[in-house]
């Protein structure tokens, strides 16, 4: 991976938060969505960060592969001529070069495989669309893959404040960290970077942890279950996306817990390429609930469905051996 290569994917996420960032008031006010076949939400804002990033990354070579998670289904909706539309202005106020034709273009390139050989990108434009339309936390994440591991990932955090624990802190924070050289944090509009490490705490009644906001998406109970038996009484920190990640690469809190609501339910990689390696490089350990590491080389989701267990490395036992005591049965 070239410098420019990397320079490039750094800004172009960059230049995705300052696209969610204009969006995100207005979108969140009038409730604007397209639900998918899944049932989860996308937004303009989705689209418009997917092309223009998607675009942004061709400039890096003349053609890519691409593993991202939307495309042009949401125009084929009943007011689809104009989610198209109003997706290409957002798009065009940051990238005037491209026209709805190309949008649609950029939006249809994200159907690699992936798997065991290969290299290419992997794309959330929006992790967290329904804490997007709170107006509260996301993650703009995007990850290189290469013959299924992760070498490059960064993690844009719009509404993140940039000094954890400070509400007087300006907001907005990229997280950049490649294989074998450490994360970084660095602020969204431009500035300096500086080294992020996970906490150093070893006694996990002294820990903290985050969970997702959704029920839907991690066992609120299960997770209730495991802090308490190891002593932790922090409340839940709940944020949506990858943020998640990004608290616990920065030491803001000790462990994240993405415990299954349904068996069998398989995780996306454009869910945890990106915000895996960057709590690895800062030093944590990230695992299924087995233990098993992440196996990014079996496509487009992740092959083990037993939960993703995320820590500062010190109380990882710890919280696997909680997890297998839980009562429900529901995890592990």
């Amino acid at each position: 991976m070239s410098f420019k290569e990397k320079d490039i994917a750094v800004a172009a996420v960059a230049e995705g938060c300052r696209i969610a960032r204009r969006a995100q008031a207005d979108i969140a006010a009038s409730g604007e969505r397209v639900l998918k076949g899944d049932r989860s939400p996308v937004t303009i804002a989705d689209l418009a960060v997917q092309a223009v990033i998607t675009s942004r990354l061709m400039e890096a070579g003349a053609t890519i592969s691409l593993m991202a998670e939307e495309d042009t289904t949401p125009f084929a909706a009943p007011n689809g001529d104009d989610v198209e539309r109003r997706a290409w202005l957002l798009a065009k106020g940051a990238a005037p070069e491209l026209d709805q034709a190309t949008l649609r273009d950029m939006l249809r390139l994200g159907s690699w495989a992936g798997g065991e050989k290969g290299r290419g990108w992997v794309l959330d434009p929006i992790d967290g669309t329904k804490g997007f339309l709170r107006g509260d936390q996301y993650a703009i994440a995007l990850a290189l893959l290469e013959h299924g591991r992760v070498r490059l990932g960064i993690v844009g955090c719009p509404n993140l404040p940039q000094r954890p624990g400070d509400p007087m802190s300006p907001v907005g924070c990229l997280f950049v960290a490649e294989r074998g050289a450490g994360a970084v944090q660095l602020p969204v509009d431009g500035g300096e970077a500086v080294s992020i490490r996970v906490d150093d705490i070893v006694d996990p009644a002294a820990g903290s942890f985050c969970e997702s906001v959704e029920s839907a998406h991690s066992s609120h109970g299960a997770t209730a279950w495991v802090a308490a038996r190891l002593g932790i009484t922090a409340p839940p920190y709940r944020v949506d996306g990858q943020t998640k990640y990004a608290i616990v690469a920065r030491g803001e809190a000790s462990v994240y817990l993405r415990l299954p609501t349904r068996i069998g339910y398989r995780e996306k990689v454009w869910d945890h390429a990106a915000g895996s390696l960057l709590v690895e490089e800062a030093g944590g350990l990230v695992s299924h609930v087995n233990g098993d590491p992440l196996d990014f080389r079996a496509g487009r989701t992740l092959p083990n469905p037993t939960g993703i267990v995320v820590t500062n490395a010190a109380l990882h036992d710890s919280v696997l051996a909680a997890i297998r005591q839980e009562p429900s049965g529901a995890v592990g």
